[in-house]
């Protein structure tokens, strides 16, 4: 009699072990192989797994075992992904698990679907085919051939190609003035990466938004490639699709956000990361991954080029790139040979920035625009060029109150306000709604505390943005872009498409219009309520209004020639003094990034030190906190917090309250990597021993370890 086979299978739950099942290969009609996706009974469900190890022998009664009872009709997933997976999972202190499912798509993961699907895969492959031979290549305006690009550019892709024929790793920073045609430069690199017929290229965007432009500047330099764009935007069944076709090997070009970053690719030559600074590549939830240090890890492990590339640079990236771990790229001036755009810093605490009473040119309706930017928007507008006014706020207001009372709209669920949003944003009503748990309300015809009926709105946000500047502009044709308008109709690619079209004269948006975009004819970018994230408890956010700053500003003058005018963009402050402003009037990148290094070595932060977070979340605060404390009292009784090793007293998270649940966090910080590493493992062992999952079996206290925040 034959020994039985014994697999070990992970499932998608909070747990750090594998469970073992037989395989049955007369049943299943393979031997099984590490990386197989298989479907086997857990419970009284069936749940899809993935086989981690094969052998002969378990710890448990063989008898006792069940068998896997599907094989999904599918490769074994590549030694190089488990590799990777295997890494994220013990980095980020994630059950190997739960690492991995969550990465395969939702088509994959309905094992009752696995016979059809395969079917349904074909006739798609089919009509791709079919269509490819009635359509002729076409070259779109984003095409830059090698020949057009100047010096800066063929310099940086002479050394990008040099790098790339030696078969071992090497990271590349390409850091380049916002139109200085850094994707140009990229693309051009991996004609060179994919002129072998089996490569693979993988190209990481930070949003969804920036896809659909990027996708079309691809095709334009690839026809004769097969690409596949993943994103949570597109549907189950195209997703599915696509990531099959990256997983077999048929697809050379994958593009995507964060969530390709971990997509098995046999053949993967060349990786690039582009606005590598953006910090929508950290994962939010579950397995919270930086998929721009996940790419850097993989391109290691694989020995190939990374290319890491933004205006921009996070400090951890450009801090590499001067101490030469990286190759570090420059393009210094745009490409077509424009100059920047002008910065003009416009102070509202002075009177004579704000209009008064016996002004001439004082609109006839109120706005609260300054004076020196309504005067730009009319030169603007005279001049037949667009307009960009970014407010990082949608909804018409942020906060409904009643001056009798002081009355506030706070939501019930959550320690934050509930914002008004007009009619047809979220509903055919005016609602209240609050952008943390979701919640949506009627308007209130009255104060609920005192019955006033005369209830008003606090501050501003696109929604009433928009309809001051109609209303002082009446014949000018304004669009509104934030994920309100975008969710309607007319989705983010068609409203970013009527801007390129010309069709629209002043564009009025949140940091969704500031990323990546080529507009052609924006004259003016304007920038309301900058202070907002300039004073905050987490010490990234000057760095992050300084990348969005120069983001948005790299909007205005891109089309411009030699010798031609090159925009203007107009930030409203009430502290121009401040150290992000004035780098930025100088357009000094370096010497911002020189100023925050010096700031965060004097305070040990990172990256000259290494920080987790272990979250808490409880019905009451007391308990969050309690359970931290507890924690904390645990680990110095064993020993476990030594020197160099700072483990902070527990604190209430900056949004206290969500969906009801309140939250509390514990920082862990230590001058070492590894040492973090080894107390954060020791955290999650000793909090597994009294858990079920990750909610502890005492008060019922749901807790995550999480790596490298990038928030606090």
């Amino acid at each position: 009699m034959s020994s039985p086979i014994v697999v070990q299978v992970v499932v998608d739950k909070p747990l750090a072990q594998g469970f073992d099942y037989l395989w049955d290969k007369s049943a299943l009609g393979l031997d099984p192989e590490v990386g197989h996706i298989v479907e086997v009974p857990f419970g009284p469900a069936t749940l899809v797994g993935m086989v981690i190890k094969v052998s002969a022998h378990s710890d448990f009664d063989i008898e006792k075992l069940k068998p896997v009872t599907q094989l999904a009709p599918l490769p074994p997933m590549d030694p190089a992904a488990l590799r990777l997976m295997n890494f994220a999972s013990q980095y980020y202190i994630h059950g190997l698990g739960e690492t991995i499912i969550p990465t395969i798509p939702q088509m994959w993961k309905k094992s009752s679907d696995w016979e059809k699907i395969l079917a349904k895969i074909n006739p798609a492959e089919a009509k791709k085919t079919k269509k490819k031979k009635v359509e002729e290549p076409v070259r779109s305006e984003g095409y830059i051939g090698e020949s057009q690009l100047n010096e800066a550019q063929e310099e940086a892709l002479k050394q990008l190609r040099a790098s790339s024929t030696q078969k071992e790793f090497k990271a590349s920073l390409l850091q380049g003035q916002t139109g200085s045609g850094k994707t140009a430069v990229f693309l051009n690199w991996l004609k060179t990466v994919l002129g072998d017929e089996n490569s693979q290229a993988l190209i990481l965007v930070p949003e969804i938004n920036l896809t659909p432009q990027l996708e079309r500047r691809v095709r334009a330099y690839f026809p004769d490639k097969k690409m596949v764009v993943l994103h949570s935007g597109i549907s189950e069944k195209k997703r599915g699709i696509a990531w099959y076709e990256a997983v077999t090997g048929k697809a050379q070009i994958i593009l995507g956000t964060r969530l390709a970053a971990l997509t098995p690719l046999p053949n993967l030559r060349a990786i690039v990361v582009d606005e590598e600074h953006d910090p929508s590549y950290k994962q939010q939830d579950g397995i919270r991954y930086s998929a721009r240090d996940l790419a850097v890890w993989r391109a290691h492990d694989l020995k190939i080029p990374i290319l890491l590339s933004s205006a921009t640079p996070s400090l951890e990236t450009w801090m590499a790139a001067k101490s030469g771990r990286y190759q570090y790229l420059r393009l210094d001036q745009r490409a077509q040979g424009a100059g920047l755009p002008r910065v003009h810093l416009i102070n509202t605490r002075d009177p004579q920035n704000q209009f008064s009473p016996g002004d001439l040119d004082k609109p006839a309706t109120k706005i609260s625009l300054s004076k020196p930017l309504v005067g730009a928007i009319n030169r603007s507008l005279q001049e037949k060029k667009q307009s960009l006014v970014l407010i990082n706020r949608r909804g018409y207001a942020p906060v409904l109150s009643c001056g009798a009372c002081s009355w506030l709209s706070k939501c019930q669920q959550c320690s934050s306000y509930m914002v008004m949003h007009k009619a047809g944003a979220l509903g055919r009503k005016p609602v209240l709604s609050c952008h943390h748990c979701g919640l949506v309300k009627p308007i209130p015809s009255h104060c609920p505390d005192c019955g006033n009926a005369d209830l008003k709105t606090l501050g501003q946000g696109t929604q009433k943005l928009e309809d001051s500047i109609e209303e002082v502009w009446p014949g000018a044709r304004v669009l509104r872009v934030d994920t309100d308008s975008s969710r309607k109709s007319k989705g983010a690619e068609e409203l970013f498409q009527e801007i390129h079209d010309g069709n629209v004269d002043i564009v009025v948006g949140t940091q969704m219009i500031a990323k990546g975009h080529d507009y052609q004819n924006i004259g003016l970018v304007a920038v309301l309520d900058a202070d907002s994230r300039l004073f905050s408890q987490d010490f990234r956010a000057a760095e992050r209004l300084f990348a969005q700053l120069v983001q948005v500003a790299g909007r205005a003058g891109r089309a411009s020639k030699d010798g031609e005018e090159s925009g203007d963009i107009y930030i409203e402050t009430q502290f121009p003094e401040a150290a992000v402003f004035q780098y930025l009037l100088r357009h000094d990148v370096d010497g911002f990034l020189s100023h925050i290094a010096s700031e965060r070595d004097e305070a040990k932060l990172p990256p000259f030190s290494y920080q987790g977070l272990v979250h808490a979340e409880a019905k009451s605060l007391d308990k969050a906190i309690g359970f931290l404390s507890s924690l904390k009292g645990r680990l110095r009784g064993q020993g476990l917090i030594t020197q160099g090793l700072r483990v902070y007293d527990p604190v209430p998270k900056s949004m206290l309250r969500v969906a009801g649940i309140e939250r509390a966090q514990l920082v862990v910080e230590s001058d070492d990597r590894r040492q973090l590493q080894d107390a954060l493992e020791a955290i999650d062992r000793e909090l597994r021993d009294s858990s079920q999952g990750r909610i502890s079996k005492v008060d019922r206290i749901r807790w995550l370890i999480e790596r490298d925040p990038i928030s606090i």
